[in-house]
């Protein structure tokens, strides 16, 4: 079952960032570009699920030049979820415990920053897992990228020298891009997931990392 296994990373390993902590970045961002003020819409927009025509629309607003504002949000909202992983407030779950039962190759991809996934797993000691890791750059470029499209996704598993894996996530995006990779989904039903009903239809629904090693031994089995 499965050559490979890739993993999301917030959501699935790590616990996710607070929403508060995403607004202050999106802030951090407005200011260095020179908006003391932007408008509380805005602050949402470049907070979370930031798209290209977002991103445009709020830079047009403020005449401000997309690849120096994207550079500056991502900059500052790594920098603040590094900051909450060294005071605790964003750790990992208890169950990243069943990585250590993998017994084939591994891999991370997510649509968090680089930076901010490669702190997690060096301050976590969970880098020893995993053999490829892609977050996204700090470029708008990275926003097109991005799951549901498959591009970080095939270029992990390129990496891995397969296209026999198993991809585990936390949302509907997750299992678009496994999908469109030609690949298999299992979807983490963590309680932040509790009440999410999917417009697609993963492999497989779990509840937590334990099952993952059940699944890749054949012991549990896809749905129907």
């Amino acid at each position: 079952m499965y050559e490979a296994v890739v993993f999301d990373n917030d959501g699935v390993l790590m616990e996710l960032t607070e929403m508060a902590l995403h607004r202050r970045a999106a802030r951090d961002a407005f200011e260095a570009v020179g908006v003391a003020d932007p408008a509380e819409e805005h602050v949402e927009a470049m907070s979370i699920g930031v798209t290209v025509p977002k991103l445009d629309a709020v830079c047009e607003h403020y005449d401000l030049e997309p690849d120096r504002f994207w550079h500056e949000r991502d900059s500052h909202m790594s920098r603040r979820q590094q900051d909450a992983i060294r005071r605790g407030e964003k750790g990992v779950y208890d169950d990243v415990t069943a990585l250590a039962a993998l017994d084939r190759p591994a891999g991370i991809v997510s649509s968090n920053q680089q930076a901010t996934v490669d702190f997690g797993l060096d301050a976590f000691d969970l880098a020893r897992h995993f053999e490829t890791v892609y977050g996204r750059e700090p470029t708008v470029e990275s926003l097109r990228r991005k799951k549901p499209a498959p591009y970080y996704l095939e270029a992990a598993l390129a990496d891995l020298g397969t296209t026999d894996a198993l991809y585990i996530g936390d949302s509907e995006t997750d299992v678009e891009a496994a999908h469109a990779a030609g690949i298999d989904a299992a979807f983490v039903r963590r309680p932040h997931r509790a009440g999410e009903n999917l417009s697609v239809t993963p492999e497989y629904e779990i509840d937590g990392l334990a099952a993952v090693p059940r699944i890749l031994e054949g012991e549990l089995p896809a749905s129907d």
